[in-house]
């Protein structure tokens, strides 16, 4: 049975019809994606699933009890303080029940004896209401996710929510999400303010994640990575796909053939029959060509293929060539906030390299950007780019954009000597026809932004484009239209961006940034995933064979030491049987010497001279028991000074 079934489902806002005949069913555990461009529908299909929004018509049926999170784009830590206690969120009321728990045992250790059956069973209902919904993994849990996105848990519990950067507070927000106990995960864009190493903790977490997963998502390695199912939502519809991101792009390419074969043979066949009715509709096959009319008219017609024309059309072309060496770096300090971002860093770019810089968030990419384009100085060496080479500078917070002017104006300052129909030209190729172009770019939304920065970079006529994660809001068309258009420009590329599918197909050169230092890789993403899995995998059977020596080692020392005490236990196995022999001697003796005495006490053994021969030679006997008893004692003594001492 599925756990979420859509049927004929369609929703309009305002009488604007957003989805049309929506069906497809989820099934427990499978992972989806949704896919289609920015504007197409993909929250609306979302929210509908989540039952935050009613559908116009058609059916959403769910299985009863599921649990929903979903991550929306713009995020609320309502009242937590800090990172943890925005993490921790959906666990409040446990953390509320935990603090109950701990007055409920206070107030016990109190009472003692005088303890309530209704008080102990009130604990009791407490405690196990706390470990049937999560309590005692809570806090663990909590802990790895932070971790996992690039927080320290331990510092999380007194960084303030109220200082996280808009990156930080996406990561907060995603935590919240995956911490969560849920059935069905929800995500829209989860991988936007993600490193690449954080992206891929995402992957294996929802890879091993015992939930159904939906996910909007423009990251194409992301997406094969993570989906089982897609489903692309375009033209007012959504249609789904069975297996991979990969799998789907094919399917959905010979679907589309297919569907553009079978448009082209109804319009020729209605061509055909419209011709006929043109000739005969007033001749004597008058009667016949009426019919076919009529049977025209009730041909559900095919609509038109979609085509390109929704697509942004980036063209970027250096207005000169400019010199072979584009940049140079040498002996680079970057510092902020005291602490150094870059040491010591000396490198050169030529003509036509694309170089990704990657590195994790907060490591300084940006900063290295912001100085090589002079928006802030170095704090060491020099940077100085070539001859004759122009830059542009595409940031990640699109602050080249200027607010308050409208897109028309904004393009218009650029090309002055261009006329309306120019201008307007240019803005529709990214995707804002007619008055759109009088919108201020305030306006925006951030994929709307993204498409105005594209187009003035393509304005610029630039030879060295330096682009800091460029895809963060570009549907999977726009970001393949951004990959085509690098891949054809004839200029120098710098590129910072955690989209693996982007770097692994323009990259020819890898900068990878970490711990203050820039390892300069000569080859492709690729390439240098390759590398990076290979020592990876190197330092774990390092650290395997490590660890196997030092269990060795400590086997070793353990096998010594169960030997040493096996010693030791029988040395003083020895010990105490020589004490026990010392001392049983001794009582011997002393038995013999009782005896000895007792004899030569008795007067009648000197009434003749055979009994004072034998007393002559029992006192003889006793003074040697009594030699043979001051021997056995210490004897004795020492014996039980080696058994207290250990030797």
């Amino acid at each position: 049975m599925p756990l979420i079934s859509l049927s004929g489902v369609a929703v309009e806002f305002g009488g604007t019809p957003v989805l049309q005949d929506v069906s497809f069913s989820v099934s427990r555990g499978e992972r989806w994606g949704i896919v289609g461009r920015n504007g197409s529908g993909k929250t609306t299909l979302l929210n509908v699933v989540a039952g935050r929004l009613d559908p116009t018509r058609g059916a959403v049926a769910r299985e009863g009890g599921l649990r929903f999170t979903i991550l929306d784009q713009q995020r609320d830590f309502g009242r937590a303080a800090t990172v943890w206690e925005a993490a921790a969120s959906p666990f409040a009321h446990l953390l509320e029940l935990e603090v109950a728990l701990q007055s409920h045992a206070d107030g016990l250790a109190r009472a003692g004896d005088d303890a309530t059956p209704e008080m102990l069973a009130r604990y009791d209902r407490d405690l196990e209401r706390f470990a049937r919904e999560g309590g005692y993994e809570m806090e663990a849990r909590v802990d790895a996710v932070l971790d996992g996105l690039g927080f320290d848990h331990g510092a999380a519990r007194t960084q303030r929510v109220e200082h996280l950067s808009g990156g930080e507070a996406g990561r907060v927000g995603l935590a919240c999400q995956l911490v969560a106990p849920a059935d069905v995960v929800l995500l829209d864009e989860p991988t936007n303010h993600l490193d690449l190493e954080t992206t891929r903790w995402l992957e294996a977490w929802l890879q091993g994640l015992d939930a159904t997963v939906l996910v909007i998502s423009h990251d194409r390695a992301f997406l094969e990575a993570v989906v089982d199912h897609t489903v692309h939502v375009d033209q007012g519809t959504a249609t789904p796909y069975t297996g991979s991101y990969s799998a789907f792009v094919t399917q959905h390419a010979e679907r589309g053939l297919a569907y553009e074969r079978a448009y082209a043979a109804q319009r020729r066949r209605v061509e055909k029959e419209e011709e006929f009715i043109r000739r005969n509709i007033a001749g004597q096959n008058s009667r016949q060509a009426k019919g076919r009319r009529t049977r025209l008219a009730r041909l559900p017609r095919l609509s038109p293929p979609p085509t390109d024309e929704d697509v942004m059309a980036l063209r970027l072309e250096p207005e000169e060539r400019g010199g072979n060496q584009v940049l140079v770096l040498a002996d680079v300090r970057l510092a902020a906030g005291g602490r150094t971002l870059l040491d010591g860093f000396s490198a050169r770019i030529h003509r036509g390299e694309v170089v990704g810089l990657v590195g994790a968030n907060g490591s300084g990419k940006s900063t290295l950007l912001d100085a090589i384009v002079g928006a802030r100085p170095a704090d060491g060496g020099e940077i100085r780019p070539g001859a004759s080479i122009q830059v542009a500078y595409y940031r990640q917070d699109m602050e080249q954009i200027p607010e308050g002017k409208t897109l028309f104006d904004i393009v218009s300052d650029m090309r002055p000597s261009w006329d309306r129909g120019q201008v307007q030209g240019h803005l529709g190729r990214f995707g804002f026809p007619g008055k759109t172009v009088q919108r201020t770019a305030d306006s925006l939304s951030g994929g709307e932004r993204a498409r105005v920065a594209l187009a003035l970079l393509m304005l610029s006529r630039a030879n060295f484009i330096l682009l800091d994660e460029p895809t963060n809001h570009l549907d999977v068309e726009s970001v393949e239209a951004l990959e085509d258009a690098l891949e054809g420009y004839g200029g120098t590329v710098l590129l910072v961006s955690h989209d693996r599918a982007l770097l692994r197909g323009l990259t020819t050169r890898i900068w990878s940034l970490e711990a203050g230092a820039i390892e300069d890789y000569p080859g492709s993403f690729g390439e240098w995933e390759e590398v990076r899995g290979r020592r990876a995998e190197e330092a774990r059977r390092e650290a395997a064979a490590s660890a196997g020596a030092r269990k060795e080692r400590e086997a070793r020392a353990s096998r010594k030491e169960r030997e040493r005490e096996k010693e030791e236990r029988a040395r003083a196995r020895a010990l105490r049987r020589r004490v026990e022999a010392a001392e049983a001697e001794v009582h011997r003796l002393e038995e013999r010497a009782i005896e000895l005495r007792a004899a030569l006490a008795d007067t009648s053994l000197y009434g003749d001279a055979e009994g004072v021969q034998r007393a002559v030679a029992l006192k003889a006997e006793l003074a040697g028991v009594e030699r043979e008893i001051s021997s056995a004692l210490d004897t004795w003594a020492e014996a039980e000074e080696a058994t207290q001492t250990g030797g």
